[in-house]
Parts: structure tokens; C-alpha cells; sequence
């Protein structure tokens, strides 16, 4: 009996007409299993109904043979069980093995995996029953799924540890007591017995998690450190109970008891996991705090009177009054009243911004001591706030190139452990003095209980969360894990300048119309500098440049009325032309204008560019008519931040498509050696490709749409938060302060994460290679120490919680 088709709908990018269709229909039907395809181009969508044993990423390759594309989705499964980097190579591999699937990242602090597939291709029940498969259970990441796990997760281990502790604390003093000399305090079969039913109840109570994930993974043939643990532990147990039920099965003199050892190493890991869970808990602490800000109710003004309504029922277009003190619900713009706004938790910048009727607001900060009523403009996960949080999230989720050695490396450790405990095993065998089984069990279980891979799969996940969690409270906002790493390589800052270095709000200076010509007659009103900033204005008021604006608001000031504007044309890195009252008006660099004589006013142009101000021409008809001057003052940081980047050892440029007199006045009042002006936007690429061959690695910091290509082409991009969104899209780090000493404090911070993970690594793979010998009992050989079972799952336990407790020490940073 055939299985019937199960319905895939895969959006469809590039289709523009009926054929477009037709062509996507006809490839799509020519994939084998497909029993039926239908393509709306309306929705973009095709719609396929597909045999079950069929592979559905045929379907992609084919919309792509075609000439279009299917997008990537990707989806988040929280993921319960995982306790090492062994558990999130395995739930990976069993992701990636999903048909359809491109890539599975797991991360072991935050409990999650980031799937990355072709849309529509695979369903979320794959993935979970994939996961469900390997021994864990998924759960989707929705809001309810959001709530902070490592908590919970804490909770829950803190009961059971001190149910094992209580059940283990009699099994130690009635072994202690054996010791003590005869019988102890009981006599020796009561004192086994009651050892036996205790540890009973402590390896099928608090330390059943062990066995119901370690053993079924054991199973399959992929262990991970819970079957260490269930077999060191279940070894002990199963030892001494043979020895306490059935001591003739076992050589004369071997039947010894190590029930202790089998609670204890119950008791200490769940501690150590205990410890480690309250510890992760603090590590996802930033995202915690940041979700917190958003208040739970707004006041609504509807008719006249305030009603409070729960934040999450605001609508667009709703007016909110928030009093002083508060915090706003929603991002919005002032309507009415006037106060100071605490936006520290966005840029980290502690003086509160000035806000009156028509300036925007973010939702989560705090209002000072005035009224405000409030636009409502967006709700949501379109708020900003809301994007931060995906922003760190995306970022604390990701995998650093350096975790690729570790991966490594556990994909084959937990199988190389077993084969060393049972050669640890089978070497006391056969040279310890007989009767050597229990010997040859001590060793073995000390083994498979020291080289657990929990800190290797730590190391690095956890001071990424902390890191970009203390970024992001700083304002430095990081859009991927993988741009910390890649910020401690470079050797070169590049900076563009207006916004950026300067505050992107210039204002006009000089304007000065051309000198009358030899022997011509030109109309007094032609030249007459109101007429040319009213014209210059009219065309400004289009463009969105820092420059424009300053002429718009000159001639907004002078109360000029400006004529209409048609044919308007922007050339980036140029200038502007159209027509204003019936005239053609170009304004811009000389370049701009070239073919035009601008002789009389160039020597103008020259001076002003000497004095650090932007000279810009303007053409009335095709004669030129003025030169005006714009300055833009520099950032009170500026100067400080590129001193403290110098100090890094650091090499400063200026990349500007500013005239090049004005770019060398700002950089020499900056101490910057470096300037490459009057650059286009594509040729600030080229720029960036030259700093590298010159230097090494480049970052570019900047702030508008022209950067956008030398955000792109370095190795890190960092946006001014206060830039356009295209700037901000493109950069890897994104600085919502608008600061430029940020760009120096991200740099800092991004060495200190990976020199805290280059310490995390260290210690625990240190801690593997040097502890697994003495556990081995390698050095009792030469009369040295060993290390017993209970020593060793301490040690384990502490080696996890070292390295989420090294990394919280970036909470300080």
C-alpha cells in the first residue's frame, strides 16, 4: 500500500509573471514523488504534495536550477536533557541527519538549537520527534518557553541533592563505622543491608536522570556523560551488592562494599550540577533584565479619560500618557509635554536625553520628572527593545570559530573514556596483587567518573552569554557570537566622519554667491543669496544627508518660502540636481559640477576647507552660482576614543566622501594619521580593501546608507545605532549610543570574552589530561597518589563550575 503524500508549501522568491509560474510548476513536477504542485503567484507560494520517501530539498534545487529561490527559515527547539558537549554534538548530528536540513547548532548554557533550513522544507514535528529520538525531550520556544530555564532546572536539582545527601549521610557513617574497627556500630551483614537499600533508594530516586539518559544512549552506541556517570556509579552499586547478596560469586577476599561510592558520586555530581545551574541562571541574567524592562500595563487615553490596559493590548495609533517616573510601554513619538528620557539601558550613556512633541521614544525607558503623552508607533516584537533582546539572544546562541576544536575533540571523547576505563580495568587485573577485581573496580569507576566533557561543552557558550550580556547593558550590542572573535583580530579602525566622528548635525555657515564675470550682465536676483538658498533648500528637503538638512534649517530660520521641487536626482557621493521654481539646480562637490568654470568661487571653497567646514557649490541653470559651507561639529568623545584605540596598538583611518582639506582638519584636530577622502561609496570598499593589505584586518565604523558597502567588505562593520537601518543591517556590531569611544570599549570586550574562553578551554582540557592518569592510577604504579571515585566526581563536578564561575567574572568587565 503506497503512503499517502504529505503537503509541503515552499515560499518561492523571483517569480514576476504567469510564465514565471508555469516554469516553477514544470520543474517542480518533474521531481520525483511529486504527485501534484500548484503555484500562486499572488502569495509567492507553491504548494506540492510529495511521497513520504522523498527527499524534499530536491524540490529547493530544483526551484533553484530554475532561477529562483526557496529562502532559508530557521527555527529554535528548546531542548531538555542536554548536560555536555557530548549531548549537543548528538542532538546536532540527529538534527542534520532531518532531510532538508542545512545546518543544527546547539547550545549547551542556553538549553537551545538553532535548526537553519530551506522554508517549508521541514516541519517542526521532524525536528522534535528527531530530538525525541536521541534521548532528549524538545519543546518549542514560545513566550511561555522564554521564561528563564536554568532557574527551574536548579530548583529541581537543589530537591534531589538534598534528598540524596540525606539518604547517602547514613550509607558514609556506617561505612565509616566498619572502619572503625570489628563490626562497626551494627553488625556486618545489617550494616551492608541497610547500606544496600539506601543506595537503592538514592540510584532509582535523585539519581534515576542519570540512568533513564545515560543508558538508552549507551545503547545506541552514542554515550554521553550520563553514561559515564550511570556506569561508574551502577558499576559501584552492582559490585557491592553482589558482595553483600551473593559474596561466593566474587574471589576470596574481593567482596568488598563501595556503596558509599555509589552515592557519593550521585550526591557530588548533583551538587556540581546544582551549582553550575544557579551559576548558568546568572549567566542569561542581561537577557533577563532586558525583557524586565518592559512595563506590564500602559495608560491609554480613549475619549478623553485614562484607562490602564495591559502593554500587550496597545495598538498602533494608541495615545498613552506616562508619568514621571515611569517607564514607557511602547515606542512612539511625543505628542504633548515635555521631559527628560533614561535611555542608559540603550546606549549605556547615564545623562537622560531632552524630549519634547515630536521626538521619537523607545519603549523601556524611563521618564524624568515631566508628563508625557505618547504616539504609540510600534508594539511588540517591533519595538526596539524587542529587537535588542533577538539581537543578544542571536548572538548568545551562536558557535565561535575557536569552539570547532572542542566539537572536535568531545565527538570522540566519551567513547575514548570508556575504552580507558576498560583498559584501566583490565591492566589492574591483571597486575594488582589479588584479589585484585576490586582494585581493577576503583580505578575503572575513578576513570569514567573524572573525564566528564561538561566544562569543555561551558567554555565557550557561557562567556559568550556573559560577554554579550555585559555589551549590551553597555550599549554595544553584538548581531553574532562569531563578530567576538573576529573583533580581537583586527588591526586597523576606520572611521567615516560625518555622524560618526562629528554629531551629524551641521549647520550652515557662509554662503557665498559667485563674483560677477568680466563683460556679461547676469539678473541681480539670479546671484542673490536668498534665491539661492531657497532654491538649494527646496531640492535639500529631499535628501536625507546631515548636509542638507543644515541648509533646509538655514533656510528655515531666514523664514524663505521654497518653490516646488520636480525632477529630483540623488547621486551618491556627488550630489543633488532637479529643478526648483522652473530652475535647474545642481548642488554638490566639485565633482558634481564638473565641466562647469568654478574659478571664482574655488579659492572660497579652499579657504573654508582649511577651517575644517564642508564646502558645497551650487548651480542655477548651468551657471554657478554660490559656494555655502557647512560645519559639523566633533563628537565630545571623538578624540578621547581614537587615543584609546591608539593605546591598544591600533592603526586609525578616516574614510570620508568629504572634500579633503575638510577630512585633514578634522583628523588633525583628532590625531588621526590617516585620511582617505573624497571617496564615493563603492570606492570606501576599495578603501577598506587597501587598509587591509597595508595593515591586516579592518573595522569600519559608520553610520549611513553610503557605508553600507564598507560595513559589508570588512571584517567587522560597527553601526551607529543612531545611523539609517541600512547601516545598521549591515554591521556586526551595533553601537546605540552613537559614541565612538563605544568602538574602544567593544574592542576591549571582545578580548576579554575570548581570553576568557581561551582560559575555559584551557582549564578544562588541562583538567582531562592531567586527572584522567591519576585516576588511571598511574602514578600509584610508581608509588605516587590514586584518586578515588569520590574524589573524582568532586573534581568533576568543581571543573564545570569553575569555568561558568570564570566566566561570570565578565560581568565586571
Amino acid at each position: 500500500m503506497t503512503a499517502p503524500a504529505r503537503r509541503l508549501t515552499l515560499p518561492v522568491e523571483g517569480m514576476t509573471c504567469a510564465s514565471c509560474t508555469g516554469r516553477v510548476e514544470r520543474v517542480l513536477q518533474r521531481v520525483p514523488g511529486v504527485q501534484a504542485v500548484a503555484v500562486n503567484l499572488a502569495t509567492g507560494r507553491a504548494t506540492i504534495d510529495l511521497t513520504p520517501d522523498n527527499d524534499p530539498t530536491a524540490l529547493a534545487a530544483a526551484v533553484a536550477d530554475a532561477g529562483y529561490a526557496v529562502p532559508e527559515a530557521v527555527s529554535e527547539l528548546a531542548v531538555e536533557g542536554m548536560t555536555c558537549a557530548s549531548c549537543t554534538g548528538r542532538v546536532e548530528r540527529v538534527l542534520e541527519a532531518v532531510p532538508g536540513v542545512r545546518e543544527a547548532s546547539a547550545n549547551l548554557a542556553t538549553g537551545r538549537v538553532t535548526v537553519r533550513h530551506p522554508a517549508g522544507l521541514v516541519s517542526p514535528d521532524a525536528l522534535a520527534e528527531a530530538v525525541r529520538d536521541a534521548g532528549y525531550e524538545p519543546r518549542p520556544v514560545t513566550a511561555q518557553a522564554d521564561a528563564p530555564v536554568a532557574p527551574r532546572e536548579a530548583d529541581t536539582l537543589a530537591r534531589d541533592l538534598i534528598l540524596a545527601a540525606l539518604l547517602s549521610l547514613p550509607v558514609v557513617v556506617l561505612d565509616m563505622g566498619s572502619h572503625l574497627g570489628g563490626h562497626g556500630i551494627l553488625p556486618e551483614v545489617w550494616n551492608a543491608g541497610i547500606q544496600a537499600v539506601l543506595a537503592t533508594l538514592v540510584l532509582a530516586g535523585p539519581g534515576r536522570r542519570f540512568f533513564v539518559r545515560g543508558l538508552p544512549g549507551l545503547v545506541r552506541g552514542h554515550p554521553d556523560m550520563n553514561a559515564l556517570v550511570a556506569l561508574g556509579a551502577g558499576a559501584a552499586y552492582l559490585f557491592s551488592l553482589v558482595a553483600t547478596l551473593g559474596p561466593g560469586l566474587l574471589p576470596a577476599g574481593a567482596a568488598h562494599i563501595y556503596f558509599e561510592a555509589s552515592v557519593l558520586i550521585v550526591t557530588l555530581i548533583l551538587l556540581g550540577r546544582t551549582l553550575e545551574a544557579r551559576a548558568r541562571g546568572r549567566t542569561g541574567a542581561a537577557i533577563a533584565r532586558l525583557v524586565g524592562l518592559a512595563p506590564k500595563t500602559a495608560l491609554v487615553l480613549r475619549d478623553g479619560a485614562e484607562t490602564e490596559v495591559p502593554a500587550a493590548d496597545l495598538q498602533v495609533g494608541d495615545r498613552v500618557r506616562v508619568r514621571p517616573g515611569e517607564r514607557l510601554p511602547a515606542d512612539g513619538r511625543v505628542v504633548e509635554g515635555t521631559s527628560r528620557i533614561d535611555e542608559s539601558m540603550l546606549t549605556g550613556e547615564p545623562v537622560p536625553v531632552a524630549k519634547g512633541p515630536g521626538d521619537t521614544v523607545t519603549g523601556g525607558t524611563v521618564n524624568g520628572t515631566g508628563a508625557l503623552d505618547i504616539a504609540v508607533e510600534r508594539i511588540g516584537a517591533d519595538t526596539a527593545l524587542a529587537q535588542i533582546v533577538r539581537m543578544v539572544e542571536a548572538a548568545q546562541g551562536a558557535k565561535l570559530p575557536i569552539q570547532a576544536v572542542a566539537d572536535r575533540v568531545t565527538a570522540r571523547f566519551v567513547p575514548a573514556v570508556l575504552a580507558l576505563a576498560l583498559l584501566t580495568f583490565l591492566a589492574w587485573l591483571a597486575v594488582a596483587p589479588a584479589p585484585s577485581l576490586g582494585e581493577a573496580l576503583v580505578h575503572a569507576v575513578a576513570v569514567l567518573i573524572i573525564a566528564c566533557p561538561c566544562a569543555m561543552g561551558l567554555a565557550t557558550p557561557t562567556s559568550i552569554m556573559v560577554g554579550t550580556g555585559r555589551a549590551a547593558e553597555r550599549g554595544v550590542l553584538f548581531r553574532s557570537g562569531a563578530a567576538l572573535q573576529a573583533l580581537e583580530d583586527v588591526r586597523v579602525v576606520a572611521f567615516d566622519k560625518t555622524g560618526t566622528l562629528t554629531e551629524g548635525r551641521p549647520r550652515l555657515t557662509d554662503l557665498i554667491p559667485a563674483p560677477e564675470r568680466p563683460g556679461t550682465a547676469r539678473p541681480d536676483t539670479g546671484f542673490d543669496p536668498d534665491t539661492v538658498l531657497a532654491a538649494a533648500a527646496a531640492l535639500e528637503s529631499r535628501s536625507e544627508h546631515p548636509i542638507a538638512r543644515a541648509v533646509v534649517a538655514a533656510a528655515a530660520e531666514k523664514g524663505l518660502g521654497l518653490p516646488a521641487v520636480s525632477d529630483f536626482a540623488a547621486v551618491p557621493g556627488h550630489g543633488v540636481t532637479g529643478r526648483a521654481g522652473g530652475r535647474a539646480v545642481a548642488i554638490g562637490a566639485a565633482r558634481h559640477l564638473a565641466g562647469l568654470d568654478l574659478s571664482g568661487l574655488a579659492p572660497h571653497a579652499e579657504r573654508l576647507a582649511g577651517q575644517g567646514r564642508s564646502p558645497v557649490f551650487v548651480a542655477l541653470d548651468g551657471v554657478p552660482a554660490a559656494v555655502l559651507a557647512v560645519s559639523d561639529p566633533v563628537k565630545p568623545g571623538a578624540a578621547e576614543a581614537v587615543r584609546a584605540l591608539a593605546g591598544q596598538g591600533l592603526a586609525v583611518a578616516l574614510v570620508t566622501g568629504d572634500d579633503r582639506r575638510t577630512a585633514e582638519g578634522v583628523a588633525r584636530d583628532l590625531g588621526i594619521a590617516t585620511v582617505l577622502a573624497e571617496v564615493l561609496p563603492a570606492g570606501k570598499r576599495d578603501a577598506v580593501r587597501a587598509l587591509r593589505e597595508r595593515h591586516g584586518a579592518v573595522a569600519f565604523v559608520g553610520d549611513g546608507i553610503n557605508d553600507a558597502p564598507a560595513l559589508a567588505e570588512a571584517e567587522i562593520g560597527l553601526a551607529i545605532g543612531t545611523g539609517t537601518d541600512v547601516a545598521v543591517e549591515s554591521a556586526d556590531v551595533v553601537l546605540m549610543a552613537g559614541d565612538p569611544a563605544a568602538v574602544a570599549e567593544a574592542l576591549r570586550l571582545s578580548r576579554a570574552v575570548m581570553r576568557n574562553i581561551r582560559q575555559n578551554l584551557f582549564w578544562a582540557f588541562a583538567y582531562n589530561v592531567a586527572l584522567i592518569p591519576v585516576a588511571a592510577g598511574v602514578l600509584r604504579v610508581v608509588g605516587g597518589p590514586s584518586l578515588s571515585p569520590i574524589l573524582a566526581a568532586g573534581a568533576m563536578a568543581l571543573s564545570s563550575v569553575f569555568v561558568v564561575g570564570n566566566a561570570l567574572r565578565l560581568r565586571r568587565a
